[in-house]
């Protein structure tokens, strides 16, 4: 199974995300600023795929997203991102930036499931 790694501000959200991928047998790390993302997402081994959150202490995501996508040892995690507050407007310019997938909170399991597995 995949490591992924859960970046969200609330706890709450977080532990949801984190306690559904367990529960298919990822393993998962978390971060819950962009900063503590961008350090989790740079170490050895190297997490397979990213949950991401827009709005975020320390950075926002999408600036995350555009960080992860120009680092060498980043720029090929699928990175999903997962939003109560992302409009269409934003929600095309995560997805130029290299965004797997857009998805809205509150998050509906089986979307972020699938957006996963085909990320993965």
């Amino acid at each position: 199974m995949a490591t992924v790694l859960v970046v969200d501000d609330d706890r709450v959200v977080s532990h949801l995300v984190v306690s559904l991928l367990k529960e298919k047998g990822h393993k998962t790390l978390t971060a819950f600023d962009a900063v503590q993302a961008l350090m989790q997402a740079k170490r050895t081994p190297q997490v397979d795929a990213i949950v991401l959150d827009v709005n975020m202490p320390a950075g926002s995501g999408e600036e995350t997203l555009r960080k992860l996508k120009t680092m060498s040892q980043t720029s090929d995690i699928p990175v999903i991102i997962l939003s109560g507050s992302i409009d269409a407007k934003g929600q095309e310019r995560v997805r130029v930036l290299g965004a797997s997938a857009v998805l809205l909170k509150p998050m509906v399991p089986e979307q972020l499931l699938e957006a996963l597995a085909a990320a993965l």
